[in-house]
């Protein structure tokens, strides 16, 4: 019997993003709220941020920010957002294969549970870390492929998960200030509810001497 084809990305997230609930939640990430905290405010770039909450929040907290996703419906709901909170965002709606960054233009960059083919996504690290100025940040949480046990959020394919040594190793040249697999309970909307196995990093580009 055939099947149907899959849904283009596009279609499924504005689809999702849609919904009248809010797909993950409007809170930030708590993993990006606690290491956000420790960080002088600048220039921010969210990737694949869908609806919004992680650049609102930072937002909030002074930085100069841009929320880039596919979805133009979730980029209508992130400047909805921003604004029921007093704060700004710019919204950089492109496909992420699509992704032109300039070199060292950015203090800080944010991947929250961005889960791409694997050359997509090793294209997409390299690139944010050039975009990284010295001493500038990266923020990342993912599903690893233990994440397939618990089905509790995130991409049901393997490929689309992500190793640790597949950050570091991706992010090379960065000083890790926290890179670690843990299980931990996400309540985060209706998408990702439970316990879950995930990698997290935060990790600083080094100054120039």
């Amino acid at each position: 019997m055939p099947t149907s084809p899959p849904m283009d990305p596009r279609r499924f997230w504005d689809s999702r993003y849609a919904e009248a609930d809010w797909a993950y939640g409007c809170e930030p990430n708590d993993f990006l709220r606690d290491q956000a905290q420790q960080l002088q405010a600048g220039e921010a770039l969210c990737l694949a941020e869908g609806q919004g909450r992680n650049a609102v929040h930072l937002a909030s907290l002074g930085h100069r920010v841009t929320a880039q996703d596919l979805s133009p419906v979730g980029l209508g709901r992130a400047e909805k957002l921003a604004q029921q909170r007093g704060a700004t965002i710019d919204c950089l709606c492109c496909d992420l294969s699509e992704l032109q960054l300039e070199a060292e233009s950015t203090d800080l960059v944010v991947a929250i549970w961005m889960h791409l083919p694997p050359d997509l996504r090793a294209r997409v690290h390299g690139q944010a870390m050039r975009a990284l100025r010295p001493g500038g940040h990266l923020i990342l949480e993912a599903y690893t492929p233990r994440q397939l046990r618990f089905g509790t959020g995130g991409p049901p394919t393997a490929e689309l998960l992500i190793e640790p040594d597949q950050v570091r190793d991706e992010w090379q040249g960065l000083d890790w200030l926290v890179l670690r697999e843990q299980e931990r309970w996400i309540e985060e909307g209706p998408y990702h509810r439970g316990q879950s196995a995930v990698v997290q990093a935060f990790g600083r580009k080094p100054r120039r001497d």
